[in-house]
């Protein structure tokens, strides 16, 4: 395509087919439009996969298995390498499929939901060449023995995304498991397909085995009759936690493993000594970013009694920050919500705030464009921590600020919610921090801010956070098996 920001602007991927098998498949299930979160504009109809069609997949993925687990380990790194090669080559055509079908912000899409998906599928690349062989030694009862640990590929995997970043999250889950020298079939989200029907049409440019990487768009029933598949031997799926529990019981009818990467309420803790003005624009432009549709959005926000009202008044300047609207706007720097639906259970969290006494604290007052599913983010205050905005995930630009009285009172209240995905902890040192870190229940923490998702450290959570890990190498040992090998000597 030609690179301009107008032709950017109207880009809609041509792909409208299935990838099985290395081929192009018209799929024959249901229709739906595609819409523009930002303008209402229907940007494409898309058919989804049928039962047949599925399982199809499924078979092709089986079938390349064997032939896939036996390569060399630098033959699979070679070809992931090459998918790499070819989705840096047309980034300017996933970028803004990205921007159009999901509403983030160009100024955020190129850097946060691009070049960090290739950076982590290089990293995978490099990965798979590893030997994971663990020397155990000897061992004399009753015998004397040597032992070794060795690894296995699960098999076929199932790979379920969520629409908020549909390149990252399916890089996650597909880059690790070819790594692993497990195939793959990838179902995107219903509500963003494009990007995936794209990243399919390019898998078919690298050369990879056929069968190897399938690529196919559904509904819930697509989604059910994938992840209760007795052909499949994983199931890797990021979205809800209501959604997760359903993955988790089809798969069940299978003894299939999961992974799960769900949802969070996570805090974002101020120590007493901290200097709140040289932060306060980060946390909130951190939790308000991609519209505040991310799983580890900090938008609990914890802090201490002697810097509260301080806090508030370092605050105000974020919101002057904050700017709601076109997506390629190169100011803007937050996006519409995926569809009306859930930009109203957005606005519910806000109006049954004030319903149960809460007031908004701080806010973006500009008027929201007239098209697309906009909402100002927001700022709540004088709530229990027992309150709905509190304890639920919110999924959009609405944040919960609430004071705590030491220390002991944060991790408390920061460990008192269904979720254990992600915390910050803002310290005036660096001991003080990690020693409130360390009794956080949390898959991540932060400290100062932290900085960006390595693609060689773990991100997942615990309680209805998910479970297992993804990304580095425990994102890789979700899809290996240990194979225990001992001999006499």
């Amino acid at each position: 395509m030609t690179k301009t920001p107008e032709s950017m602007r109207d880009y809609v991927p041509g792909v409208r087919t299935l990838t099985i098998a290395n081929k192009p498949v018209q799929p024959a299930g249901q229709r739906w439009d595609v819409v523009n979160p930002a303008t209402e504009e229907v940007l494409t109809e898309v058919r989804g996969a049928s039962a047949e069609q599925v399982d199809q997949a499924v078979r092709a993925a089986r079938d390349a298995f064997g032939g896939w687990a036996a390569l060399r380990p630098d033959e699979r790194s070679a070809a992931i390498h090459r998918l790499a090669d070819v989705l840096e080559a047309r980034a300017d055509e996933l970028l803004p499929s990205i921007v159009n079908e999901v509403g983030t912000p160009v100024s955020l899409a190129d850097g946060l939901q691009v070049k960090m998906g290739l950076g982590h599928l290089r990293w995978q690349a490099e990965a798979a060449k590893k030997d994971r062989t663990v020397h155990l030694g000897g061992y004399d009862q009753p015998v004397p023995t040597v032992s070794e640990v060795s690894h296995y590929p699960v098999g076929v995997v199932a790979a379920i995304t969520g629409y908020n970043y549909p390149l990252n999250l399916a890089i996650f889950k597909f880059g690790a498991a070819l790594a692993a020298g497990c195939t793959v079939v990838l179902l995107p989200s219903p509500r963003t397909p494009l990007t995936t029907l794209l990243l399919g049409e390019l898998s078919r440019e690298a050369d990879l085995p056929d069968g190897v990487f399938n690529v196919i768009v559904g509904d819930a029933e697509v989604g059910r009759r994938l992840s209760s598949h007795p052909g499949v031997d994983k199931v890797s799926f990021t979205g809800s936690d209501a959604v997760g529990a359903k993955i988790m019981e089809q798969a069940a009818a299978n003894l299939s493993g999961v992974t799960l990467e769900l949802g969070g309420k996570s805090a974002s803790i101020v120590l007493p000594g901290c200097e709140v003005e040289s932060f306060a624009e980060e946390m909130h432009l951190r939790w308000s970013r991609n519209g505040g549709q991310g799983c580890a959005a900090l938008a609990r926000l914890l802090v201490h009694d002697d810097l509260y009202d301080r806090f508030l008044a370092a605050s105000a300047g974020a919101f002057d920050q904050m700017h709601v609207g076109d997506p390629w706007d190169p100011k803007t720097n937050i996006g519409p919500m995926i569809r009306p639906e859930h930009r109203d259970r957005v606005q519910s969290f806000v109006d049954g705030s004030l319903d149960e006494g809460g007031q908004v604290l701080l806010s973006v007052d500009q008027p929201v464009p007239e098209k697309g599913y906009f909402i100002n983010p927001v700022l709540l205050g004088g709530l229990p921590h027992t309150a709905r905005a509190v304890q639920q995930e919110i999924f959009g630009p609405v944040a919960v600020v609430l004071p705590f009285r030491d220390a002991e009172e944060a991790v408390e209240l920061a460990n008192d919610t269904a979720y254990g995905l992600a915390a910050n902890v803002w310290a005036p040192d660096l001991d003080e921090g990690k020693r409130v870190a360390e009794r956080l229940r949390a898959g991540t923490v932060w400290i100062n801010g932290g900085g960006a998702m390595r693609p060689d450290a773990p991100f997942g959570g615990s309680g209805r956070s998910g479970v297992g890990r993804e990304i580095g190498e425990w994102g890789i040992h979700e899809y290996l098996e240990p194979r225990h090998v001992q001999w006499r000597v």
